[in-house]
């Protein structure tokens, strides 16, 4: 718990809804170097290789696209990683269970992950002896895996009470018994005090640091809009020092963006300077750094509009308007997610939830 190393600090594609696409997270990769990110996890919840269908192996032409994806990271120096979500594994113990993990881990070492991230979110943790249970297939993993860095998140990855009216009640002292069991070169993500944290009070991170036995691993989901109310919003601003996250109090952070590849990336070149307590450069200038002037002029007119009122707010007659302010770039590949997003192309689809 003292360990005081500088934290990790990385992107997740960790959503749920319309994926990025292949080229898309090429470009990332390129765009982290600039902004000095150290690691990428491949997560996206519309992968069911990933989850409802963990067992199966991926297409061959979706898995030679990671193969690619992978070797794009490598050659410029940003470590990679998979979140596997065997969701079904908690309730069960036979053999031919730990066997199918096993199996798949084989599959994955295949890519040469820097990164295995296992994933108990989403899903019922009212089960007995759960944090045991995690605890054992998350060293059957670590086992398997030629991944030097492994990371886990809990089911009850936040304080916010929303995941025990969704998941089931919480069992007692489940983050203590999970940290005490795990082995403590294992990371644990977190949230924060809620699902989708404003602040990171650091006697919260203190806590929470002494009820895993290690340094939390944050999730960060800003500027994630994923979800039935988010998904009216586009976030474009960088996050301020003023969350309270330090350095210091942390094991790393993997920050999960928005659904839009271009528009997710303002609100990422910011966290190296929030971690360092600095004051961000105004929005405009940053927006100018990563778009040609008159679109990031127009983005830094109507981005208060975009987050805070969003397009549930927006009448019909200002809708169009700002469909004919974008028209102009709908070349570009932000203009063009401002377009679709305008045209309710992104629009939650609870059945995401179900994949």
């Amino acid at each position: 718990m003292t360990n005081s190393a500088p934290p990790h600090t990385g992107i997740i594609e960790g959503f749920f809804g319309r994926s990025w696409r292949w080229d898309q997270r090429r470009q990332l990769a390129d765009f982290m170097v600039r902004e000095g990110f150290d690691f990428y996890l491949y997560a996206p919840k519309s992968d069911r290789h990933l989850r409802s269908r963990w067992r199966e192996h991926w297409s061959n032409s979706d898995w030679q696209q990671l193969l690619q994806l992978r070797q794009h990271f490598r050659d410029r120096g940003v470590a990679f990683g998979l979140g596997l979500s065997p969701l079904d594994l908690c309730d069960t113990t036979g053999r031919a269970d730990s066997a199918a993990l096993e199996t798949k881990i084989g599959r994955l070492n295949q890519l040469q992950p820097d990164w295995l991230g296992l994933f108990f979110d989403d899903m019922r943790g009212d089960i007995p002896h759960l944090a045991q249970r995690q605890a054992e297939l998350a060293h059957c993993a670590a086992t398997q895996s030629s991944a030097p860095h492994i990371v886990l998140c809990p089911t009850y990855y936040s304080d916010d009470p929303v995941l025990d009216k969704v998941f089931g009640a919480r069992p007692d002292h489940y983050l203590e018994d999970l940290g005490r069991q795990l082995d403590p070169s294992i990371h644990l993500f977190w949230t924060g005090p809620k699902v989708c944290s404003d602040n990171y009070p650091d006697e919260h991170l203190q806590q929470i640091t002494q009820k895993l036995e290690r340094r939390p691993f944050i999730w960060d989901n800003y500027p994630v809009n994923d979800g039935a109310v988010k998904s009216q919003h586009l976030y474009l601003h960088p996050p301020t020092a003023e969350r309270g996250l330090r350095r210091e109090n942390i094991a790393g952070i993997a920050v999960n963006p928005m659904n839009q590849f271009s528009l997710s990336l303002p609100a990422l070149s910011g966290l190296h300077s929030a971690l360092k307590g600095e004051t961000e450069a105004p929005l405009e200038t940053t927006l100018k750094r990563l778009y040609p002037a008159g679109l990031a002029q127009q983005l830094a007119a109507n981005a208060d509009l975009f987050a805070h009122e969003g397009l549930g707010q927006l009448s019909e007659d200002q809708r169009e308007l700002l469909l004919q302010a974008y028209q102009p770039f709908a070349h570009h590949g932000a203009g063009r997610e401002v377009i679709d997003w305008l045209n309710g192309e992104y629009a939650f689809d609870p059945a995401c939830l179900t994949e």
